[in-house]
């Protein structure tokens, strides 16, 4: 081979192998041996397989994936569950303790927040301070830094940090998903377009958690809602929500009433651009003639007790048995083969 085309060929292999690595990189540059370690292998399933998960009540921290090893005889792979208050209720140091036993247990940790509205005062409650609404004028003071509003913000994130960082003490990687269906029209801080907007204060909560908190054991998820016109209930074009390449590890969307449209699950794939996508939310499990046609899942999430009013035992059992789903033997196994 001539020198210039073997030093051609070089060059090619040289930058394809960055160009690969470059993808499986997290957004947080000082990201634990953890994090990276999940994240690498969720690149590696992408295409290939799928891995079962299960969300329980932070008050009730294994019921739904206790049940779906009764149902299916296997455990999900990946395990769930949410920092919201009940009332005055803080839960979150038995959240800590059991998303440290379950990742030493060969599970993936996924934590949520059901964040009460910053101009409320707890104790709150979902249905008047979760799901609410908030004005022009209060959402430009939140995202203010300075402000009242913003520092009664910050004191909030700052509760959820300590926790999160509990898990780094642990040496927990989470799939850490705030923020959720931000393109719908229900969550305080649902609907907030353009760059003031919902962008911006997932940006702000990056910044404070990872450059002020220094927690390095985050996984980004970016979990949108699937799209939907139903009047008062819409959930908009993801593009108009997402914060960018530089914030984000993992795209979702929550998929209920099997929605699973094709058209949406293209539109996902084009806004995350390469990187992993996830059924962050579902009611309905998938049927197998969806996820041939979707074959990019890397995970699905089954909400709570929709895993009893939603879906026949034979639809679960059916799911957790194809070949592609990775239930928590297999993951473990998987784990473990990650350099």
């Amino acid at each position: 081979m001539p020198v210039k085309r073997f030093l051609l060929f070089f060059l090619i292999i040289i930058f394809s192998l960055a160009a690969s690595a470059q993808n499986y990189a997290p957004v947080n540059p000082n990201a634990s041996a953890e994090v990276k370690k999940v994240l690498q292998l969720l690149y590696d399933i992408k295409g290939k397989n799928i891995l079962s998960g299960q969300q329980n009540y932070n008050s009730d921290l294994n019921t739904f994936s206790d049940s779906a090893k009764q149902i299916t005889g296997k455990y999900p792979a990946v395990w769930g569950s949410d920092f919201i208050n009940w009332g005055d209720k803080d839960l979150g140091p038995q959240i800590v303790a059991e998303a440290t036993k379950k990742w030493q247990e060969g599970y993936l940790v996924t934590l949520m927040w059901h964040e009460g509205k910053p101009t409320d005062n707890p104790p709150y409650e979902f249905s008047k301070n979760v799901i609410a609404k908030m004005s022009d004028a209060d959402w430009n003071q939140l995202v203010t830094p300075g402000t009242d509003l913003n520092k009664k913000w910050l004191a909030q994130i700052d509760i959820i940090a300590g926790y999160l960082k509990q898990l780094q003490e642990a040496r927990v990687p989470v799939l850490w998903r705030p923020y959720h269906e931000m393109n719908g029209v229900w969550f305080w801080w649902g609907n907030k377009k353009g760059e003031n907007g919902i962008v911006k204060l997932w940006k702000m909560m990056y910044d404070r958690f990872t450059n002020y908190h220094h927690l390095n054991n985050l996984i980004w998820v970016w979990g949108a809602n699937g799209l939907r016109d139903i009047p008062f209930d819409e959930a908009y074009a993801y593009q108009d929500y997402y914060p960018g390449a530089k914030y984000v590890d993992v795209l979702g969307a929550d998929v209920y009433h099997f929605d699973y449209e094709q058209s949406d699950y293209e539109s996902l794939l084009k806004v995350a651009n390469g990187k992993p996508i996830a059924l962050t939310e579902t009611g309905e499990l998938p049927k197998p003639e969806i996820l041939k046609v979707q074959p990019q899942w890397v995970w699905f999430m089954v909400w709570t007790s929709w895993l009893w009013t939603d879906n026949t035992h034979d639809r679960v059992k059916q799911v957790y048995n194809l070949p592609q789903t990775l239930n928590h033997d297999e993951l473990k196994g998987k784990l473990d083969a990650v350099k």
